[in-house]
Parts: C-alpha cells; sequence; structure tokens
C-alpha cells in the first residue's frame, strides 16, 4: 500500500466521518441536558430527505439546507414535548421518530417524485460542491506524480465541501460552549441536578428545549450532508444506521467533545475500509463483500464491549423533571 492510497483511505475517512460527528454533537448536547435521544437517526434522514427534495426543486443546495434543517427541528420540537412537557419515556420517543421517518420519507418521496421513494439526482448547485484550496491539485495524475505533502495537501485537505469544514468547526465551538460559557454551565448542570438550577431561578424547561433545538439543528446539518454532499440526492434508509452508531461514540467519547471527534473519525476510517477494499485475502481465504459490509457494525460492537470502560453519563438523564410546589 503506497502513500497515496494511504491518504485516499483517510479522506474516505474524513468524509465519511462528519454526519457520525455532527449527531455525535447533537446528542451530546441533548443528553448534557438529560435529555436521551436515540432519535437521532429518524432526525437525519428526514434531514436528508427534506434537503435534497427542496434543493432539487430550488436548484439551490442552501436552501436544501435550511429545509433540512427545519425538518430535523421539528422531530426535534416532537421530541422535546413528549418528554419534557408531557414527561413521556425519552427512549420510546426516540424511537418513535425513527419508525416515523423511516415510513414518512418514503411516503412523501413517492407522492413527491414517483421515483420508489427517492428524489431525481441533483447536480450544480443544488449540491455542495468540492472547495479546491488555493495552490490544490485537482486531476488524479498530478496528485499520483507530486511529493507527499502536495498529495496530503491535494487530496486530504482541500477538496471538501463547505459542510466538513463546518463539521470539524463545530468541535471546538461545542467545547467552548459547553466548557467557557454560563449556557454551557447551566446546560451540563440541568442534566445532574436540575433541583439545583430550579432552584437558582434558570428554567430547567427552557434550557433542555434549547439542548433539543441544538440537537436538532446539528441532526438537519448531518442529514442534509449526506444527501446533497455525500451523494447526489435521497435514497430510503440513506443513513445506515449511522445514528446509532453516533451514539455509540457519543458513549465511547464518554460525552466529550473532542473525544466525539476521535471517535467519530475511528468509526469513519471502519467505514472508509469497508468503501476501500471489498476484496481482501486473509492467509490465502478471500473474506466475503458481506463481511466487509458489516464490519464498521461489528467493530462498533466490540469497541463499546471491550474498550469502553465505565461510561457515566450525566445523573439525571432520561429522568423528566417535576418541578416541586
Amino acid at each position: 500500500m503506497d502513500f497515496l492510497t494511504i491518504i485516499q483511505v483517510l479522506d474516505g475517512t474524513i468524509r465519511l466521518a462528519i454526519p457520525l460527528l455532527l449527531a455525535c454533537l447533537a446528542g451530546l448536547f441533548s443528553e448534557r441536558a438529560g435529555i436521551f435521544d436515540i432519535g437521532l437517526e429518524g432526525k437525519m434522514l428526514m434531514a436528508a430527505f427534506f434537503s435534497a427534495a427542496v434543493a432539487y426543486s430550488s436548484g439551490n443546495a442552501w436552501i436544501g439546507l435550511l429545509a433540512g434543517i427545519a425538518a430535523s427541528m421539528a422531530l426535534s420540537a416532537i421530541h422535546g414535548i413528549a418528554s419534557i412537557t408531557f414527561r413521556g419515556n425519552q427512549l420510546i420517543s426516540g424511537v418513535a421518530i425513527n419508525f416515523l421517518a423511516a415510513g414518512l420519507t418514503v411516503l412523501i418521496a413517492q407522492d413527491w417524485f414517483s421515483q420508489g421513494g427517492r428524489t431525481p439526482q441533483l447536480s450544480g448547485a443544488a449540491r455542495f460542491n468540492a472547495i479546491e484550496l488555493p495552490g490544490a491539485l485537482t486531476r488524479i495524475r498530478d496528485i499520483r506524480d507530486a511529493g507527499p505533502f502536495m498529495q496530503l495537501y491535494s487530496e486530504l485537505i482541500s477538496g471538501h465541501s463547505i459542510l466538513v469544514y463546518l463539521g470539524f468547526l463545530t468541535v471546538p465551538l461545542t467545547w467552548w460552549i459547553l466548557f467557557r460559557t454560563r449556557f454551557g454551565l447551566r446546560l451540563r448542570a440541568v442534566g445532574e441536578s436540575p433541583e439545583a438550577v430550579d432552584t437558582a431561578g434558570v428554567s430547567v424547561v427552557g434550557l433542555r428545549f434549547a439542548a433539543v433545538a441544538i440537537c436538532g439543528i446539528l441532526c438537519g446539518i448531518a442529514g442534509a450532508y449526506l444527501a446533497t454532499a455525500i451523494q447526489a440526492g435521497f435514497t430510503k434508509d440513506m443513513t445506515a444506521n449511522r445514528g446509532y452508531i453516533a451514539l455509540a461514540a457519543l458513549i465511547f467519547a464518554k460525552w466529550r467533545p473532542w473525544y466525539a471527534l476521535y471517535a467519530c473519525l475511528l468509526f469513519g476510517l471502519f467505514f472508509a475500509i469497508d468503501n476501500r477494499f471489498q476484496n481482501i485475502e486473509f492467509f490465502g481465504i478471500g473474506l466475503p463483500v458481506q463481511f466487509m459490509q458489516s464490519l464498521p457494525y461489528i467493530l462498533t460492537v466490540v469497541i463499546l464491549a471491550g474498550f469502553v470502560g465505565r461510561a457515566i453519563p450525566p445523573r439525571a438523564g432520561g429522568e423528566p423533571y417535576v418541578k416541586e410546589r
């Protein structure tokens, strides 16, 4: 395996890690405030559909992105009302959102476009295209003949859509919000001791709804990235359980932003290996394609079972808050 092949695998790692990272940070905000959210998968899926559908109809990827965020936030509002206002079971609410999104996206897509639950292919301004940084090479022949530094710059750093760079910026921004602002301090306190926050005169309900709204925004960007950047349109169940893997990465990262980045890059590497190497021989025995396709999910279970250690969630996570009178 030459240096360029390694760079290309790492390039695929970055592209495939971004939706996991955005969904993971979405879950981090929600769960730090005490609201468990299994519905990340459904929010991403709904955002993917509406972003692709509106981007195709309008011819503008940015309008599609806003539509995806709006769709995801609508599901977040449902989850917030069920979990916070009516103090329902947060896990059941999240599962219901996943089922709702899985069925509703295909139903609306078939009624809207009549293409078997898909959207038409996106092109031109309806997609988020790659940004070529100054001095970067674009032709694969030139990149192959270039030196290691130029290969690294042209293949790994340059050539990503704006949502990739935005995704990486959300990591330090999340860290700063949670650990360097009054809002972040109160948000974390709500997840640990909502009674103390309420005693201080701060609205527990307001903070939790704010966390759920941020979760919706990030899931919306993640879904829009899948449909308008990685792929050129929406297909049925295109999130492929990434929402659940993002939850696994969140536990693996122990609810910390920078650790979430490392965890999502690791899971993105698993997907990149699956995409790049479909036919691998192990001690002369060819591994079936199905094994390589299931490898990311197998390694997810192995990592959670053997390498996470003791992961302690926020103390008040999953528990509805009832204000004492």
